[in-house]
């Protein structure tokens, strides 16, 4: 029987588990809540429980193989998560705010043998906690912020689930984007790709507002420059739907400029050979309230080198004076 201290109060059953059974697989860890049988205060639980300081849980006797070290750090017994460390934007004793490049998954999982988190954790061997807070997708770059305790963690996450923080992306669309086109409310649907190309993936689309499987969705437009035949949009999303940026621009027709799932696939490969070998889409800004200060914090992160050269290419800067 093992008991939830007060540093892991909050955190998602799933988590909770790999965090303690120590070299077991997340497909067998997964299994067994399924199954029934981890228990926690004697009653069934799913994977996205939120444990409680002082809850007993109750986990099945498991044989688990040793592995070589070069398995440990891993996702499922893969390899060695390579320790890397980001460009650090903020840091304190509870925080941890990098800047995520593209190209990089948050975490390992779905084929992925590790991500930020697992490289962050091998470079900081120290750290008693490393958690995400949030998630960007893989070929977002931009601010990400990591907690360093289970208290910042927790109270953080209620923010987002508020919606009392500002996530503000920079994003490149063909064409110019109607200015009175500021608030975009689309519920938004997820579903797998059937049969052909892509078959299986996740995606994602609008559906009517009296969809019965349709999920809200907001977004905030607001043109900060037209940059040659192209808008480059500040994007503020008020929901945390899974792709939302991307569906609820191309369902309008403005596809984001290197989309490779909701783009427009002819001119993704022009602006490929120009030098775009990315989708433009960068979590730029940060707001929250400090989980212990109680102040505001602003975070931005400039824009990528890769991204600003080819608006450099749409549009050359005027000549020096």
């Amino acid at each position: 029987m093992l008991v939830v201290d007060e540093e892991s109060d909050g955190q998602r059953l799933d988590n909770w588990l790999m965090r303690h059974l120590k070299g077991a697989p997340k497909t067998l860890i997964y299994r067994i809540i399924r199954s029934g049988e981890v228990r926690v205060n004697k009653g069934r639980a799913s994977a996205d429980t939120r444990v409680a300081t002082g809850d007993q849980v109750r986990v099945p006797p498991l044989r688990l193989a040793v592995k070589p070290p070069a398995d440990v750090g891993g996702v499922a017994g893969g390899p060695l998560a390579p320790a890397r460390q980001f460009p650090v934007l903020y840091e304190d004793d509870g925080l941890l705010a990098i800047d995520k490049p593209a190209g990089v998954a948050v975490h390992g999982g779905s084929g992925i043998s590790h991500g930020v988190i697992e490289q962050l954790r091998q470079a900081r061997p120290g750290a008693p906690m490393l958690e995400l807070v949030h998630r960007l997708d893989r070929e977002t770059s931009g601010v990400l912020m990591v907690a360093k305790k289970r208290s910042a963690l927790t109270r953080l996450q209620e923010q987002f689930r508020q919606r009392e923080t500002g996530k503000t992306y920079l994003t490149l669309v063909p064409g110019q984007w109607p200015s009175r086109q500021k608030v975009i409310d689309m519920p938004l649907q997820r579903y797998l790709v059937p049969n052909g190309q892509g078959e299986g993936e996740r995606r994602v689309r609008v559906v009517g507002k009296d969809d019965p499987d349709g999920q809200r969705a907001i977004t905030l437009v607001r043109v900060a420059r037209l940059v040659g035949s192209f808008s480059l949009l500040e994007v503020t999303i008020k929901t945390g739907r899974t792709h939302q940026i991307r569906v609820h621009l191309s369902s309008l027709g403005y596809p984001i400029v290197g989309d490779d799932k909701y783009g427009n696939f002819e001119r993704n490969r022009e602006w490929h050979k120009a030098g775009l070998q990315r989708m433009f889409l960068h979590a730029w800004r940060l707001q929250f309230i400090h989980p212990q200060t109680l102040r505001p914090v602003n975070l931005e992160s400039p824009l990528p080198p890769e991204l600003q050269a080819f608006l450099d290419h749409v549009q050359p800067p005027p000549p020096p004076l």
